[in-house]
């Protein structure tokens, strides 16, 4: 089959096909009328006006099988009205502002959605795989953890993986927005989606490729381009309202002066399209101009409600900090040097997506220490990991956990370890080996962020940790703060969100898998990262695919923004629409006048709703 008749090619370009259609038929019968052929120029604008009918007709009765009526029954009504009652040139101009304007929402979704689909056409489809000491080529669907890749320049990285090279340069812009290369270092997380610009490096796979970073992105955009607004929803509602005053409106016409045509008059100019076109295209504009900073907003639904935002609740760890703790120092346990605990755990940590896994490779990276590729590693998600690193059986994470899985007796001397401190435990051979302390400073645009959310009127801000309580405490009257709250479950998350709700709309912005919950319940859920597997993601309402906190008020700014414009498209067209609605009920306006004031209505207003793309 051609391309071009292709089922999806032909919905792509039926707004182009009929509004063409339209516009030809309603030049071509004024050609004919000029030639004094008013009977040829008659039949070309019924062909005009029929088609339009006839996707009209398709249009709403499929609208009506998904439960949703709209006023695009009112262009239908003028358009049928205007051929029964032979007043075709009417009919065909309103059929050629419907066409426009339905040529128009397509050319600004197309416009707005740009941001976002950009990103599904960068799925790889194979990987170079080391297997049997030799290159492979494979299907990235057959890529496994602990798996060894080569990723090529100018190649997109097909999963999520663990630097074995000394450095690479990627090209993050897919995902971040990022437009210089960034390098990485050696024991770094490479994720999927981004571009090799340099030489060709080896990647330890984390994640397989439906669980990876760039796979969950694909899955939000798709979520997010299938969402409607509640205000597009309430739209729909006030469509219906406003269908029955123009029914109402248009008999009392007829049945007070007789004269079927000035019925007609007064659904030509109530055709609205600013209520069928403005309010998406102002909220689909809102959610491309966020993701084109590296904000994703899942849901149109999202984006109205990240306008009403007055409490904001942000975890610790990786979300006001740096997410790249240091290792500050290592307390080996007797029998164990410092360098043989780090080399085993940051060996195992090869493994672990963990932002603490990060900071161990590095530590051993630059202590020039060999690292080995662990096998048969176990992660219990959010308490630590074990496997086998060479011939030694290695565990590490919270010093409950390691103990756990050592021999009876065993122990850790705690000595030196101040409240900001994290400690992973590390045991060996079921020994306790020793303890890696951890610092997680406070991030570089973390303060910028919490000034730019009090600047737009945020109330009240608020952190909720699963840390200590005093390492909360230091990191929220670093940051000036309104309220800590720390050592927190899950569950105290969530009660916490429960509580500020009482008060305001809060959004939740975390990064963790125990973020999940509360992310879920909060009015706006927003997820620091796009890791595929990450609960945290899936339960969110908006994702941060930058690494800049800054981006949210921004964020915010724009649906502010997105939502007034939209209200303004909508109010203003039907209070403009009402106007000419009366003036046509008295018999000021024929359907040709009415039809071209309208026409001129829906544009200034479709082109307002456009603002929301810009600034």
């Amino acid at each position: 089959m051609p391309e071009f008749l292709q089922p999806t090619r032909l919905r792509e370009s039926l707004p182009v096909l009929l509004a063409g259609l339209a516009l030809l038929c309603l030049v071509g019968g004024g050609m004919f009328l000029l030639a004094d052929q008013p009977e040829q120029a008659a039949r070309i604008w019924f062909v005009g006006g029929g088609a339009v009918l006839v996707v009209l007709v398709i249009d709403i009765l499929r609208a009506l099988l998904n439960g949703r009526m709209g006023v695009d029954a009112i262009a239908a009504l003028s358009i049928g009205v205007g051929l029964a009652l032979g007043e075709n040139l009417a009919a065909a101009i309103v059929a050629v502002m419907y066409a426009g304007g339905q040529l128009l929402e397509s050319f600004a979704e197309g416009r707005a959605r740009r941001d976002m689909t950009a990103l599904l056409g960068r799925v790889s489809r194979t990987a170079m795989l080391y297997r049997n000491q030799a290159l492979e080529s494979v299907p990235i669907e057959a890529l496994q953890p602990q798996d060894r890749i080569l990723v090529r320049k100018g190649e997109v990285v097909p999963a999520d993986g663990r630097l074995l090279a000394p450095s690479a340069v990627l090209d993050l812009s897919a995902l971040t927005g990022e437009s210089l290369p960034v390098p990485i270092q050696m024991g770094h997380e490479v994720p999927s989606g981004a571009t090799a610009l340099g030489d060709a490096f080896d990647l330890l796979v984390l994640r397989g490729s439906k669980e990876s970073t760039y796979a969950g992105i694909v899955r939000l955009v798709e979520q997010a381009q299938a969402s409607r607004a509640p205000m597009a929803r309430m739209a729909d509602r006030y469509a219906l309202v406003f269908l029955a005053v123009t029914l109402l409106l248009a008999g009392g016409a007829w049945w007070w002066s007789g004269d079927a045509t000035r019925a007609l008059a007064v659904l030509v100019v109530a055709t609205p399209c600013p209520l069928i076109l403005a309010v998406p295209v102002a909220v689909i504009a809102g959610m491309s101009r966020a993701a084109s900073h590296g904000v994703l907003v899942k849901t149109a639904g999202a984006l109205e409600a990240l306008a009403t935002v007055t409490t904001v609740v942000v975890d610790k760890t990786g979300t006001v900090t740096s997410a790249r703790p240091e290792v500050n120092d290592i307390k080996p346990e007797a029998g164990f040097a410092a360098d043989e605990v780090l080399a085993l755990a940051a060996s195992l940590d090869q493994a672990s997506g963990h932002v603490a896994a990060e900071a161990l490779v590095r530590a051993a990276t630059a202590r020039r220490l060999s690292l080995v590729l662990p096998q048969t590693v176990v992660e219990d998600a959010g308490r630590g990991l074990s496997g086998l690193v060479g011939s030694r059986r290695v565990v590490l994470g919270g010093s409950a956990y390691v103990l756990s899985q050592l021999s009876a007796g065993e122990a850790f001397t705690r000595l030196g370890i101040d409240g900001g401190t994290a400690v992973v435990a590390v045991g060996i051979d079921g020994r306790a080996a020793g303890l890696i302390l951890l610092s997680d400073p406070i991030r570089e645009d973390a303060d910028v962020a919490i000034a730019a959310f009090r600047a737009g009127g945020i109330r009240r801000i608020v952190m909720a940790s699963g840390d200590r309580t005093d390492v909360a405490e230091k990191a929220s009257a670093t940051l000036g703060l309104d309220a800590v709250a720390g050592d927190l479950t899950p569950e105290g998350k969530v009660e916490l969100i429960r509580r500020e709700r009482r008060e305001g709309v809060v959004m939740m912005v975390g990064d963790g898998v125990n973020d999940a919950p509360a992310l879920a319940l909060s009015d706006v859920g927003v997820a620091i990262g796009a890791r595929g597997s990450a609960a945290s993601s899936e339960a969110a309402d908006v994702v941060l695919l930058a690494d800049d906190l800054s981006r949210l008020p921004l964020a915010c700014g724009i649906a502010k923004r997105s939502r007034n414009i939209a209200r303004q498209s909508a109010i203003a067209g039907l209070v403009l629409s009402g106007g000419a609605m009366v003036l046509a009920a008295l018999g000021y306006l024929t359907p040709v006048q009415g039809a071209l004031l309208q026409e001129v209505i829906d544009v200034a207003v479709i082109l307002n709703a456009l603002r929301a793309l810009r600034g």
